[in-house]
């Protein structure tokens, strides 16, 4: 597949991508990887302010969700945790993103996918930051998720066009405001491809290996670069509790840093006190 940059230039593409900074960037390129339901617009802010500090910047819509195409199951592209991998390294190819990078990820599903790259991929990262992600096998998996695997009625509410939006709100001591919630509904409103995309990646996952994969992979004498935990701890799906488990698993390589007032997506609650702590980490 190919990729669409958009901002400062673009590629014919299937692939929506945020972009800020230059490739000259004096500190490093940041890569951005979103959950699900959502998509990369939740990083504008953060990857703004990141750019302006120097840092090059790149955030993705992943493959089904956004902006990014949605191809149907068996058509070149079945919602795998392989083919995800797959997809972000040619992505990281076209872009010419030289290693060691910065990754961050955030999110559910999809973003627990870019863990799992990740740790496939020790030595194409400097350093990792986490953002409020299921990482232990304790970590409580959403309700809309297990909806999603329900026959038919699955279906069903995979076409909720207001579902993204409820998700981040439901997860968030704040209600979004209605020019963000527009752009969350937006592709879900255009098609019902984003549904059924999120709906074949439910169905695909499993949940308890990977959240297996994520808490051994990353704990002591296993994983040794440095990862940053930027937490929100209003977060309604994983608590704080979940983060500071993570932590005891490898206290050497992993710092937390907990978001006051900041719920499941503390790049949208709380995007300055993210910036800082990325920063500092950086």
């Amino acid at each position: 597949m190919a990729y669409l940059l958009t901002g400062k230039s673009e590629l014919d593409a299937d692939m929506n991508l945020f972009h800020e900074g230059s490739p000259r960037s004096r500190q490093g390129t940041v890569v951005f990887i979103h959950g699900a339901p959502t998509q990369s617009y939740s990083y504008r802010v953060v990857m703004s302010q990141l750019s302006d500090s120097g840092f090059h910047c790149f955030a993705p819509d992943w493959i089904g969700f956004g902006f990014s195409d949605k191809p149907q199951p068996g058509y070149g592209f079945n919602y795998t945790e392989k083919e995800f991998h797959e997809e972000l390294d040619k992505l990281l190819d076209v872009l010419g993103v030289e290693t060691p990078f910065f990754l961050v990820v955030q999110g559910f599903l999809v973003g627990s996918y870019g863990l799992t790259w990740a740790l496939k991929n020790p030595g194409r990262i400097s350093k990792l930051v986490i953002m409020n992600s299921p990482l232990t096998v304790s970590s409580p998996i959403p309700g809309l998720f297990q909806k999603l695997r329900i026959p038919l009625y699955g279906e069903f509410t995979c076409q909720n066009a207001v579902m993204a939006e409820r998700f981040i709100e439901a997860g968030s001591p704040y209600v979004l405001k209605l020019e963000k919630a527009d752009v969350y509904r937006l592709p879900y409103l255009s098609s019902s491809g984003p549904g059924f995309a999120l709906l074949e990646a439910s169905r695909k996952v499993n949940f308890n290996k990977i959240l297996s994969q994520i808490s051994t992979g990353f704990a002591s004498g296993s994983w040794d670069k440095p990862i940053l935990l930027v937490w929100g701890i209003s977060d309604k799906y994983l608590s704080q509790s979940i983060a500071e488990e993570f932590q005891r698993g490898n206290p050497t390589h992993v710092k937390l840093k907990l978001i006051e007032g900041a719920g499941h997506m503390p790049q949208e609650d709380w995007p300055e006190k993210v910036v800082d702590a990325m920063r500092l980490f950086f």
